[in-house]
């Protein structure tokens, strides 16, 4: 007997889809906002389609649900000026596709390895597809970031990483989580982290 296909959940995969821009869309512009996000700097982008669709991370990828959220983020960047960098999957080591340009400007190194969807996922391949002069490199040090579905782009943030809570918590079935990065305080009680007016004469000088 023919199994015939489920005319349901092909509507359900079509719906997701559909939304996935505009969703995508909102939540790089509450980053930008949130980590006043400059022109030049980077946002790492790890997307699991897979996970967006409802499937297992790296079992259903789709160029479909890649080419929506490359032009969400791409809205957003012709925007504000941020270079976006696609995490690969875990296949390709988590490296990232990103335009010359942004690895020169940050003094990175190019890898040789062309992703492709059942090396590299969905969303990697096809970003290395459109971006303009695309390389890959193994790591970042981005100043904000991006997950949907669990693909852990925690180890390509700069420290010191801070969440962000996304007005919207999921695109389709897959999980978002967001963060921005600060520079690292140092010092102790005595230290200052805010620009004030002098208060007088103080010193360094140890107390004893």
């Amino acid at each position: 007997m023919t199994e015939q296909p489920n005319v349901n959940n092909g509507k359900k995969a079509d719906s997701l889809v559909s939304a996935v821009r505009t969703q995508v869309e909102t939540i790089v512009r509450e980053l930008v906002q949130a980590g006043k996000i400059e022109p030049g700097q980077l946002i790492v982008i790890g997307t699991s389609t897979s996970e967006v669709l409802g499937r297992h991370i790296g079992t259903g990828g789709s160029e479909a649900v890649a080419r929506e959220i490359y032009e969400a983020v791409e809205a957003v960047r012709v925007e504000t000026g941020f270079f976006p960098v696609y995490q690969c999957c875990e296949h390709l080591n988590r490296a990232l596709v990103m335009e010359r340009e942004a690895m020169r400007r940050y003094g990175l190194e190019q890898v040789s390895v062309i992703p492709v969807p059942k090396a590299g996922g969905s969303m990697a391949s096809y970003a290395y597809r459109k971006l303009a002069d695309a390389v890959v490199v193994e790591t970042v040090a981005a100043h904000a970031g991006i997950d949907i579905g669990g693909t852990l782009i925690g180890m390509h943030l700069k420290r010191v990483a801070v969440p962000v809570r996304p007005s919207i918590r999921q695109i389709g079935e897959a999980p978002v989580l967001m963060a921005v990065t600060r520079p690292k305080l140092i010092g102790g009680a005595r230290a200052v982290y805010t620009a004030e007016p002098p208060r007088g004469e103080e010193s360094c000088d140890e107390q004893s």
